[in-house]
């Protein structure tokens, strides 16, 4: 028998083609995006029993790194905003208590709904909706994101919403749900557009969104703040669109989508001559380079969940978490 028609040769060639297709499929393109000979394989981002464990592996670490004031205790588990936000936090709590929280009470998380879209290429994200012992009745929406098989699930999104504000999400037969992309026709704004469009909307107003809390009150108070007597405050807006700052979006029943993005906001502090800036909290000075003496200039980063409608609408901005992350005096 040739060597080419030997069943074992056959086997063997057979099973390097299915690597190799594997290869392919599993690789990233520059993009982000799994390609499979050209085509896009449509598949769940993860299973409702591994989003489980996910939750629960961060939750632990969460703790763990809140108890001690230690930022290294759940890097692991945290990616893009969230890892901005949580790792200053923990930064400065440990600098002001170099023994741990004296305040902790660990965080709990129950009533967890999963909503795992199925969908092409990297990231795979699904989404909790949770209740939590803190923040009163708010729900905690928690997306968790991966950029390869190998990598685990980090949370890049964390956002409190009230209570009956979550809305119903598009599912297929199984149970998956609908991954939105970031160009979408059809919805009021394009969800990868939403973090530009939001940092424009807070310098110069318009229509995108609607009123609210995050938007015209905060709108509202930023001019109220900007001069005060002897004290002039400056801000600056950023959108923040790429790599583990990517917006991520579902599909709702309604046709419209859920869109969870993040900005970066810089708030500018200049005292008149013969003056000072006032003394910051012992957090920021905890993040503060240099000497505060007639300027102080505070870094923000922020992630947004918003609702954003089917067809001519405004979009509403559900959820803001803020966080310092570093401030310069001068």
């Amino acid at each position: 028998m040739s060597r080419d028609r030997d069943p074992r040769t056959l086997r063997r060639s057979a099973r390097s083609a299915l690597i190799a297709a594997s290869v392919t499929a599993l690789s990233l393109t520059a993009g982000g995006c799994v390609v499979v000979h050209g085509e896009r394989e449509i598949l769940p981002s993860t299973t409702r029993a591994e989003a489980a464990e996910a939750l629960r592996q961060f939750t632990a670490a969460y703790n763990k790194a809140d108890r001690a004031y230690d930022a290294a205790l759940d890097a692991d588990h945290t990616t893009g905003a969230l890892a901005d936000i949580d790792a200053a936090r923990l930064k400065a709590g440990r600098a002001n208590n170099p023994d741990g929280n004296p305040n902790h009470t660990p965080l709990q998380l129950t009533d967890a709904k999963f909503t795992i879209p199925k969908k092409a290429g990297w990231p795979r994200w699904f989404l909790v909706d949770a209740a939590g012992n803190k923040g009163g009745s708010a729900r905690w929406l928690l997306v968790f994101t991966r950029s390869s098989l190998d990598a685990p699930f980090q949370v890049a999104y964390l956002t409190l919403v009230a209570p009956g504000k979550v809305p119903e999400f598009e599912k297929d037969a199984d149970g998956w749900a609908e991954s939105v992309p970031v160009k979408s026709a059809g919805l009021a704004a394009d969800p990868g557009e939403l973090s530009r469009s939001y940092t424009t909307y807070l310098k110069d107003g318009g229509e995108t969104f609607a009123d609210g809390p995050h938007t015209t009150q905060w709108r509202t108070l930023r001019q109220k703040n900007a001069k005060k007597p002897g004290l002039v405050t400056q801000y600056i807006d950023e959108p923040l669109t790429n790599g583990d700052y990517a917006p991520l979006a579902l599909r709702t029943t309604d046709g419209g989508a859920l869109v969870f993005f993040t900005t970066r906001h810089y708030e500018k502090q200049t005292a008149a001559a013969g003056t000072s800036v006032p003394v910051p909290n012992k957090d920021v000075q905890a993040l503060t380079k240099g000497e505060i003496k007639q300027s102080l200039t505070m870094e923000f980063v922020s992630n947004e969940v918003a609702l954003d409608p089917k067809g001519p609408g405004k979009v509403t901005i559900l959820g803001r978490i803020q966080g310092l992350t570093a401030a310069e005096g001068s």
